[in-house]
């Protein structure tokens, strides 16, 4: 394919990406159900309240710039092309299941064909070269996110047998399984990725590590949401329980359209009220439309 076909082809994805996702998100925002008590809850909110959302607003983007770092180590890049990709995955993410876009989507803003190269043949060799390392790089993303996750929500959970009982022995059956495939999955990185890119074990617990700070982070604006809107206290027992929250969403099979609605059945199995319910709402509006509006920006200012 010829570079300036290639060019308009990456261009055209990179577009319809975005174009669908702002369609599943003014969907989304028409069809939510629950804006009477949403709103009822937030004018009853104080000044303090108010603070905690905006503190919360303002982490959003320390949260991308964790993935964006986490991201750079896994592929190296600019600081400003990290940003972009990961801002630009937010949108990717939404319309495909899992969230299985996202690395995709960051694979079309990465691949810039140079109009010097010597051959059509070269610049395809060097496209599949980019792809398969970018799809490789991003199941490690993917893994080692999980395996932060599931770290420190295990270990929460161990905490919490009150939860236990209600997730019964189906679900910690999952868990092994999921833990036993993952540590399956790290030992034959190096190896079965080798061809693509080069895994090794630093490496792979340098992104464990990544991946539990932005873990933090995610907990930091839970739990800033969660006491805006009265569902828990500040105390270090409740941060255990942030968690194990973001250990149940992550084990739970789901797509797009319905994971409001998991994280909320999950808030409230986890926290007790309905607040958690709407937090957890608050909180993917915060974590997830204000990055697919910032990205609009970024691409606007991209030279």
């Amino acid at each position: 394919m010829p570079d300036m076909d290639r060019k308009t082809l990456y261009h055209i994805i990179e577009w319809s990406v975005a174009f669908a996702a702002c369609v599943f998100l003014v969907y989304k925002i028409a069809t939510y159900d629950d804006y009477a008590a949403l709103g009822e809850t937030l004018r009853g909110m104080g000044w303090q309240q108010w603070t905690a959302i905006a503190l919360c607003v303002t982490l959003m983007p320390l949260n991308m710039a964790l993935e964006a770092w986490r991201w750079r180590t896994l592929v190296p890049m600019s600081w400003r092309d990290a940003h972009r990709q990961v801002y630009y995955s937010k949108l990717a993410g939404l319309i495909t299941p899992w969230r299985l876009g996202e690395y995709p989507a960051r694979g079309v803003l990465m691949t810039n064909p140079s109009p010097t190269l010597p051959s059509r043949e070269g610049a395809n060799m060097i496209d599949k070269a980019l792809w398969s390392k970018v799809l490789a790089m991003g199941a490690v993303g993917s893994a080692t996110m999980t395996a932060a996750i599931l770290l420190a929500g295990v270990t929460a959970l161990a905490f919490s047998p009150a939860i236990m009982a209600q997730l019964g022995d189906s679900y910690l059956y999952a868990l092994v399984m999921v833990i036993l495939v993952l540590m399956i999955a790290f030992a034959l990185a190096p190896k079965a990725l080798k061809k693509y890119a080069e895994v090794n074990g630093a490496l792979v617990v340098k992104s464990i590590a990544q991946s539990f700070v932005r873990l933090v982070c995610w907990c930091v604006q839970l739990a800033l949401v969660l006491w805006a809107l009265g569902a828990v206290s500040l105390q270090p027992s409740a941060f255990s329980l942030l968690f194990v929250y973001y250990l149940l969403v992550t084990v739970t099979p789901n797509v797009p359209i319905v994971e409001i609605g998991v994280r909320g059945a999950w808030a409230i199995l986890v926290f007790g009220t309905m607040n958690a319910a709407m937090a957890g709402v608050l909180l993917w509006i915060i974590n997830t439309l204000l990055p697919c509006a910032v990205w609009v920006f970024l691409k606007k200012n991209a030279k």
